[in-house]
């Protein structure tokens, strides 16, 4: 990941729809959501969450895969944490208590389950 590519992240989740379409795939993961019933969940014309699919897709952070007459988006969760990683290569000049709370705070559902193996 580099400037441009987060830049192309950042930008295509900088639009209310297109940020609520992605934390609604976010929250579908692994399953995704066919577009139609995307764009039902948002309450939004079809052929507009089209386009909107069409910048997160172009971005490189939703994925969509046919299957039959319908195309399933999901949330490239790699792509988004290619992203962050970049954002925070340089965190905190490398002291990790600084660090600490803002990566724990970045995976909120997953750092009960994360402690729980610890044990």
């Amino acid at each position: 990941m580099d400037n441009t590519e987060t830049i192309a992240v950042l930008a295509a989740l900088a639009q209310p729809t297109r940020l609520q379409a992605f934390r609604t795939l976010v929250a579908a993961e692994p399953e995704g959501i066919a577009a139609g019933e995307l764009a039902r969940r948002l309450e939004i014309p079809q052929n507009t969450m089209s386009a909107h699919l069409n910048t997160l897709t172009h971005a490189g952070i939703v994925i969509g895969e046919r299957q039959g007459r319908s195309i399933i988006y999901r949330a490239d969760l790699g792509r988004l944490r290619a992203a962050m990683v970049f954002l925070l290569r340089d965190c905190c000049g490398g002291n990790p208590d600084l660090c600490a709370p803002l990566i724990e705070d970045l995976a909120p559902c997953c750092g009960a389950q994360i402690a729980e193996k610890a044990d």
